[in-house]
């Protein structure tokens, strides 16, 4: 449910000022930049800089995103979610409301992004994805509400970076926010406890996402269903592997699956990994045709330097001819 009500209470616009009653900070308001069951968030200016400032009428879930932030910062070398800047009350018509600041990420979300860059992109912001995911997952969070509306890409250099926190849950807790596409439960594939493989669905999903932009209705609503999805598209099929494993919550850690996406770059149609129970028969037919490759060169070598040859001798008997003729001429 949408959070209508602090729109309709405070009738915040473009050009109002939000002053906070303790730190006495003062945030002009810009432009709405989304809402939801938690809180709205606003583009404002402070002073030369623009921030995003989340109000909520729940104070509860105010503190909790700031805790979330906070834990982020501590996170090393990650920089997957905005950075804190003030939180404050805010006193208007005797009514009082809390907020937050927050660092503005400017940028198109990941599906806008991937459009415009093209799908040579994909594996790139995924890669960073999955590597801040687990730094998360090492510190004890699951982000729990994954989805490309949450994911902005900033650059120069193209960074990805997340926009909402509200999901993010302590590990073993049950997931406080999620979105129905890119949750496992509303697939019938695991639970809604927060853990590292409840994000690495949510991976999962977000590929698909980006093959199928509109999304997709839930019909038989399970994995075969998706299975279906991803062989009707061609740009899923190299990542068919790496979403059944996801999608089944079969990889340990985001970094296990990054691992394993690296992978597909450095195997070419002509080095495919070699199953155990084809190897004898492989290692085989690769020692024939390398046997094959090597006779081949040789024979080329050896024509070349025959013909090298034979074409001196041809010279050599030519001016040996030249030579008699002119000696009999002499004579």
């Amino acid at each position: 449910m949408m959070n209508h009500s602090l729109k309709n209470l405070f009738n915040i616009s473009r050009g109002m000022v939000i002053k906070g009653k303790w730190h006495h900070n003062c945030y002009t308001i810009v432009s709405e930049l989304g809402y939801g069951a938690n809180g709205i968030v606003f583009l404002a200016n402070s002073g030369q800089k623009q921030v995003a400032l989340k109000m909520s009428d729940n104070g509860f879930s105010i503190t909790s995103e700031v805790n979330v932030l906070k834990s982020f910062e501590k996170v090393p070398g990650s920089a997957l979610g905005p950075s804190l800047i003030d939180v404050d009350d805010w006193v208007y018509g005797g009514k009082q409301i809390s907020f937050y600041v927050m660092e503005y990420i400017k940028g198109p979300d990941l599906l806008k992004f991937i459009e415009q860059k093209g799908e040579s992109w994909i594996e790139a912001v995924i890669l960073q994805l999955l590597n801040d995911l687990h730094k998360l997952h090492e510190s004890g969070w699951v982000f729990g509400d994954l989805k490309p509306e949450n994911l902005i890409v900033t650059g120069p250099p193209p960074r990805i970076r997340c926009i909402d926190v509200g999901g993010t849950t302590i590990q073993g807790r049950a997931i406080k926010e999620f979105t129905e596409f890119f949750d496992r439960g509303y697939w019938g594939l695991g639970t809604r406890k927060a853990e590292p493989s409840y994000d690495l669905f949510a991976v999962a999903m977000i590929l698909m996402n980006i093959a199928y932009p509109k999304r997709f209705h839930k019909t038989s609503g399970d994995l075969k269903q998706l299975i279906f999805m991803i062989r009707q598209k061609k740009e899923l099929l190299k990542f068919e592997g790496v979403l059944l494993h996801a999608l089944q919550g079969k990889y340990s850690s985001a970094e296990e699956m990054r691992n394993v996406i690296l992978q597909l770059n450095q195997t070419t149609p002509q080095q495919k990994p070699i199953h155990s129970s084809k190897t004898g028969k492989n290692s085989r037919a690769h020692t024939k045709n390398n046997q094959v490759a090597v006779s081949r060169q040789s024979y080329i070598k050896k024509k070349k330097r025959g013909g090298f040859l034979e074409t001196i001798l041809i010279f050599l008997i030519i001016s040996l001819l030249y030579v008699i003729y002119i000696y009999g001429q002499l004579v």
